[in-house]
Parts: structure tokens; sequence; C-alpha cells
């Protein structure tokens, strides 16, 4: 564990460029896309973090050459043509959910022995919904404890196919998952989805990966515009190369620390037309009182001018499409004018931590009222307290309650380095845009 990281409060408006590093959503599913094609493929803003580092590394025990260029964020993948050709291998994903379960998919197309493990938390976060759908797709894969958590087992002779039925309001990683591997089935696979699917758009992010390796699929939608069903025909992902967005999640915390502090951030990379559906964020900080404006290659936010603290206005905002960047939200939320309800965000307790209760016990450590719900919770601004910020080994902990110390005096984060799950520069590009200091 580090030593708490001290935040000083910038000395006025955040003013701004910054270009965060590439998607960790992206490159992962870009990884696997690449990993599965026939030929060779090059990524182009590979992500260099923990959750991509043990992605690369499982691969290259599935058998798969990837070299990983991480001075010049690129990676050139050997694709294996839907067929791992490792006999047997025991892959460790520490807690990034995306590796876990896309590969649990990945080795039920191979033949062999797999076991997938994690740390301590990642044996708590569920995966059983995405055995079970495995298996009504005639693959071998059990967890291996008897209950619906890691480590999985996986005895492997390939990916019959079949049709599956998976819970929508547990986690898109499943149905990510499935999809990704579903085309290199020996036989056609029918996916049907069950209840609300929740972070929607890191499903359309998917498609548009496969998409983009040469993979389009059938599907069908509820009235309402919701995928219910995936028709997926056996295929070949074609090699290509790929170029990987700025992270949208990442960039959250720019943006507001714009909002918070009355300034202007761009971040460059993203555009309207992005792929990753948490830009949609900065349509809730505009709802608070900030200007958005899109450029061809940037998108810049500019704090607003409401309320008490001359900046925002607290809202009721349904999350659940854009839930990793609830908990940049909350930040903010503390320096609104009125509450702010946060709703439909319930599936984040199985992430990395439980983080509406984590977010709850912080802000009330900070001396702000915070109401848990089951579904999310309410932030009521009030005087913030200095105290040490805990992150629950949870890096969106740690990168958003950041923000709220570029406005109060006395506020330290613990465990810092936990940011380099998915943005080990996180401190330095901060302190670039904002002038806090260790």
């Amino acid at each position: 564990m580090d030593d708490p990281f001290p935040v000083s409060p910038a000395a006025g408006p955040v003013q701004g460029r910054v270009r965060p590093p590439g998607s960790k959503s992206l490159t992962n599913r870009a990884l696997v896309a690449a990993a599965l094609a026939d030929g060779r493929s090059r990524l182009a803003g590979v992500l260099d973090s923990d959750d991509t580092r043990v992605m690369i590394e499982s691969l290259r025990r599935l058998g798969v050459e990837v070299r990983h260029g991480t001075a010049a964020a690129e990676a050139i993948v050997d694709g294996c043509r839907g067929r791992p050709p490792a006999p047997a291998a025991e892959l460790c994903l520490e807690n990034s959910g995306t590796s876990i379960r896309f590969l649990t998919a990945v080795c039920t197309l191979g033949s062999g022995r797999f076991r997938l493990d994690g740390n301590a938390r990642m044996r708590q976060r569920p995966i059983g919904d995405l055995v079970r759908a495995l298996g009504a797709l005639g693959a071998g894969a059990a967890c291996e404890g008897g209950s619906d958590c890691p480590p999985v087992i996986v005895a492997a002779d390939g990916l019959p196919g079949g049709t599956a039925r998976v819970a929508g309001d547990l986690s898109s990683q499943f149905l990510s998952a499935l999809l990704l591997a579903a085309p290199c089935a020996r036989g056609p696979v029918e996916l049907r989805v069950e209840g609300e699917l929740v972070s929607q758009p890191y499903v359309e992010m998917t498609l548009g990966v496969m998409s983009r390796f040469g993979v389009d699929i059938e599907r069908e939608t509820t009235s309402s515009g919701v995928p219910s069903l995936f028709r997926i025909r056996p295929a070949v992902y074609r090699a290509c190369d790929y170029a990987i967005e700025p992270d949208a999640s990442a960039a959250s915390y720019f943006f507001a620390a714009a909002a918070i502090t009355g300034g202007e951030v761009t971040v460059e990379g993203l555009s309207r037309d992005s792929l990753q559906g948490d830009l949609a964020f900065v349509r809730v900080l505009e709802q608070m009182g900030c200007g958005v404006r899109y450029e061809p290659n940037a998108v810049t936010v500019t704090g607003g001018r409401h309320g008490r603290s001359g900046l925002l206005r607290g809202i009721d905002v349904d999350m659940n499409a854009i839930s990793d960047t609830a908990q940049t939200l909350a930040a903010v939320a503390v320096f609104a004018e009125g509450p702010t309800r946060i709703r439909n965000i319930a599936h984040v307790r199985h992430k990395e931590t439980d983080r509406i209760a984590a977010v709850a016990s912080e802000l009330r450590r900070l001396g702000i009222r915070a109401d848990e719900h089951a579904d999310g919770l309410t932030i009521h601004p009030g005087s913030v307290q200095p105290a040490v910020v805990e992150t629950y080994d949870d890096h969106r902990m740690a990168m958003s309650f950041a923000l709220v110390g570029l406005r109060v005096p006395g506020i330290r984060i613990a465990d810092p380095g936990c940011t380099a799950k998915t943005y080990p520069r996180f401190w330095d590009d901060l302190a670039a845009l904002s002038g806090i200091a260790s």
C-alpha cells in the first residue's frame, strides 16, 4: 500500500488540454478480437495498465503471440483463427472483470484444461451466469468451489453452439464475453437476454469492435430499442489495423475538474461519434449547468455558473448506461446546490468493490450526508472536512475522490497506486492540468 496522496487545491479554475490513455474497454475487446482473428493485427493507442497487462499475458499463455510496445502504445497480435493453441493454462486475472469473463469464453474455443483465477476480491465477483450460459452452448465450464464466483475450470473441446440465456442485470461483460466467442463456435449461436440489460453502451462497443474485425451479427430489440436476442453464425475474424480511442471513463475526471472549479478542460481524441458510451457523462454535467463543445477530435467542458457554490445544480439522473462515471458524479455533486440522486446502478455493487456502499461511506467520512439506496445514492452538499479517503483497491474511488481535493484542503487519498489498474499516469496528468502536488 502506498502512503496517502495529499491533494492540493487548484489555484483557480482548471484550464487546459489532456489526452487520457487508450480505453481499457476498447483495448481488451480489440485484443480478444485480434487474438481470435486470421492473420496479424496492429493495434494503436493500446492502454498499458494492470488490466491490459493481465489480458496480454493470459493471451500469451493461451499460445497467442502478442508483441506489446508500451512506449509506442501499440500491440502486434498474430491471431489463432478462433482456436487458442495451448493445451492447458493457468490464468491469473487479478481483479480484471473484463479479462476473466472474456477469457473464460475464449478458453472454451480451445482444446484442453484451463483454470482462471484472480485476487481475493475477484473470488467474490459473480461469474456463474456466464458459466451456465457457456454450458448451454455445450462447453465444459464450472466454478471450482461450487459457488458462482472464480476460480473457473474450463475443460475445452471447442464450443459446439446452440441457444443460451444470459441475465442482463448483473454485468454486460457476460453478454460481451459470449458475443466475442460466439463467431468461433462450430455451429450457430443464439443468445437471449433476460431482464434489464445494464450498461448497454458497452455491448454496443463490443459489437462495434467485432464489426471492425469483420464480424457482424443479427439482433432483435424490444419496443424500447433494448437488445433482447442475438443470432451469430460461424465466422472468421479478419485481422486489421485498429486505432483505440482515449478512455472516456478516464476523461470524466478531467471534465469533472472543469465543472468543480469553474474552469475549462478539453479532452483530445474523443468526438461526438465516440464508440464509448461513457462520453455521455458530459451531458450529465450539462444538466448541472456546464457548457459542452464538440469538435471533430476533441470535447470541451466549461464549468457552469449556477447555485450557492457559484457552479452547479443538483440533479436526479439514471446512470445505468454510464455507471463507471457514477463515482465521478458523486464527487461533483458535493459542490452542487441541492441534492443529487443517482439511480439504477445496483449492478455496481459487484464491481471492484461495492461502489454504492463505498461512495456513501467515504462521503460521510468527509462530512457529507449520503443516503444509500438499493439502486444508488442521494448526495446532499455541505461543508467538507479534511480526511484520508479509503479507496478499497478500487481505481475509480481514488480518481473520483481526488476531485474533491481540487476545492477543499486536507484531502488525502489512500493507496493512490491503485489507479494503475486502468490509468498508471493519472496523478501526473492531474498535476499537469491542475497543479496538485504530493
